[in-house]
């Protein structure tokens, strides 16, 4: 046993680097990284970091190393990005996101995650550009995972997931989508302008898309729930306030149709819709043969299709 102990003493001495030995190592990194051998200086910093951690003399070596190791590999994968090779350069650009996460260094990470979610965005191009949404979805959810700032993945993302839904029928994909859409359009900063005024073009197409498919299936309960589903995440969405009472006007549950219009007119900014709104409640009160509130509701209707059949709804009920 004594001979043992012995021995893995010795096993520690040798494994385990003075000061001045780790500064020699940390010099070679320093040089290689200064001569832009990244993968060098890599393996000496990392080699600094593994071997200093417990050296308090050498402290100052391995929070430098711990620095620059995330810059490294963030290097090599711009080295490889602009060589083409993508898979190489999603594999650096993570690493360097990692390490700095590790290590501290929220800017590093941030800006190593854009470029993890610029290489999902040219892997998950080919897939999306031939229609693959599925495989598009997934790389692309990846890339949004670690950048969701990115406004031009992030569309393609909810477009694939929309699609989805259009070739499939499962609301859980046009779900996601509208998720990504909602996220989208939340955001506030100027740069993201031209994003927000698509993404909000495409929820409205999409869930119109979504109306459509469901209504050739008389499944105006589906609308509904997604409808219910879009105001739990936004309460203020006029487009579902709209899509829901029109589906409810389809049932014919004129009940409901009163309780919710004046809701759904109030939160529409496009005077047509308001207008919309106020005829399918007329049309409620007039099924249910509430004349003076159906009188007040078709009043309402001033402008698009709507004012033409809510002025022939008043005078048919004037006589």
């Amino acid at each position: 046993m004594k001979k043992l102990f012995v021995s893995v003493i010795a096993l520690l001495a040798a494994v385990s680097l003075s000061a001045q030995d780790l500064t020699a190592i940390y010099n070679e990194a320093a040089a290689a990284y200064g001569a832009k051998n990244y993968a060098g200086a890599a393996a000496k910093f990392e080699q600094v970091i593994d071997q200093g951690l417990d050296n308090e003399d050498a402290a100052s070596l391995v929070a430098t190393a711990k620095k620059t190791l995330p810059n490294c590999y963030f290097y090599l994968g711009g080295g490889a990005l602009k060589a083409k090779n993508y898979d190489e350069a999603l594999k650096n650009f993570t690493k360097s996101a990692e390490l700095a996460e590790l290590y501290g260094d929220m800017n590093q990470m941030a800006k190593a995650n854009g470029w993890v979610a610029k290489m999902y965005q040219i892997q998950g191009g080919d897939a999306f550009n031939n229609k693959d949404y599925v495989t598009a979805a997934g790389i692309f959810e990846k890339g949004y995972k670690a950048d969701p700032d990115n406004t031009d993945m992030a569309l393609n993302l909810a477009m694939s997931y929309c699609e989805m839904f259009m070739n499939t029928g499962d609301m859980a994909q046009y779900e996601k989508g509208m998720d990504v859409y909602e996220a989208i359009a939340a955001k506030t900063h100027p740069k993201y302008a031209e994003a927000v005024a698509k993404a909000k073009e495409m929820m409205t197409l999409y869930t119109n898309n979504m109306v459509a498919k469901l209504q050739e299936a008389n499944n105006f309960d589906g609308i509904i729930a997604a409808a219910d589903a879009m105001l739990a995440k936004n309460p203020a969405s006029a487009l579902a306030e709209k899509v829901r009472l029109q589906a409810y006007a389809n049932k014919k549950d004129f009940s409901k149709v009163i309780e919710l219009a004046d809701s759904a007119a109030n939160a529409q900014t496009d005077p047509e819709d308001k207008s919309l709104m106020y005829y399918l409640l007329g049309a409620a009160y007039n099924a249910k043969e509430m004349k003076p509130q159906a009188i007040a509701a078709f009043q309402k209707v001033t402008a698009g299709p709507a004012a033409e059949s809510a002025k022939a709804a008043l005078a048919e009920l004037s006589k």
